[in-house]
């Protein structure tokens, strides 16, 4: 489902951003339109596939991997495309996952942690308001610590845990990319969102796809979108 830069095509300053599709996922198309938004280019990668592909960054988006069996994500870090993210990872490359993205990311050891049930056992669809904490992630380096995000949630197992040791770790390598202003799920430190340890990997629960426009009630998420792509551009000139 890539597609190749064919021979004699420039790539220029195009932006390719990879969006990983298992069956049960749902919100690749939503990713897609807000790539568009921010002036690059999805591509769609199937599950089974065993490379990525010419793309800059990759999206594992939200929706139910397998059907959510066992747990969400469990099985979705078998699937083959995994082997080539986490090797896109190792090299640098920027990934992020969303709702059940980031469920397949901590799954896959990618990320920290892990993502439970809500607090109240609660199915949450809502606006909710994330603080920025970090800005070493792809979603947040040209935003301002302490930066109010308008974002739709829309999960039952979006509570984030992780130990005590990890949770210092997190807070001393500035891991904790956004917070909840309200804890809607009860995650550990309100969590809502977290980078890898070197930065270029980031899970959030929040649904940034959801908020390009203030007809669908908060444009906020377009910003993210907008780091990410230029983050890759700057590289690509590097």
């Amino acid at each position: 489902m890539t597609r190749d830069v064919e021979p004699g095509e420039s790539r220029g300053t195009r932006v390719r951003v990879g969006i990983v599709v298992f069956p049960g996922t749902n919100c690749e198309f939503d990713v897609a339109e807000a790539i568009r938004a921010a002036d690059g280019e999805p591509v769609f990668c199937w599950h089974a596939d065993a490379a990525l592909g010419e793309v800059d960054a990759v999206v594992v988006p939200g929706g139910f991997a397998h059907g959510d069996y066992l747990r969400p994500g469990a099985l979705a870090r078998f699937s083959p495309i995994m082997g080539a993210i986490a090797t896109f990872v190792h090299d640098g490359g920027p990934v992020v996952g969303i709702c059940n993205g980031f469920q397949v990311l901590t799954e896959a050891g990618l990320l920290p942690g892990a993502l439970i049930k809500n607090a109240g056992l609660r199915f949450r669809c809502e606006m909710a308001e994330v603080v920025v904490e970090s800005t070493r992630s792809p979603l947040t380096r040209g935003l301002t610590i302490g930066t109010v995000l308008r974002v739709p949630i829309n999960h039952f197992e979006g509570n984030y845990l992780i130990d005590d040791a990890g949770l210092e770790s997190l807070r001393a390598n500035d891991q904790v990319v956004f917070r909840y202003a309200n804890n809607p799920n009860g995650s550990r430190d309100s969590i809502a969102g977290i980078s890898s340890n070197g930065g270029n990997v980031v899970g959030l629960m929040p649904h940034p796809e959801r908020a390009l426009s203030e007809l669908v009630g908060s444009s906020d998420g377009l910003a993210l979108w907008r780091n990410l792509v230029a983050g890759c551009r700057r590289q690509a000139t590097v």
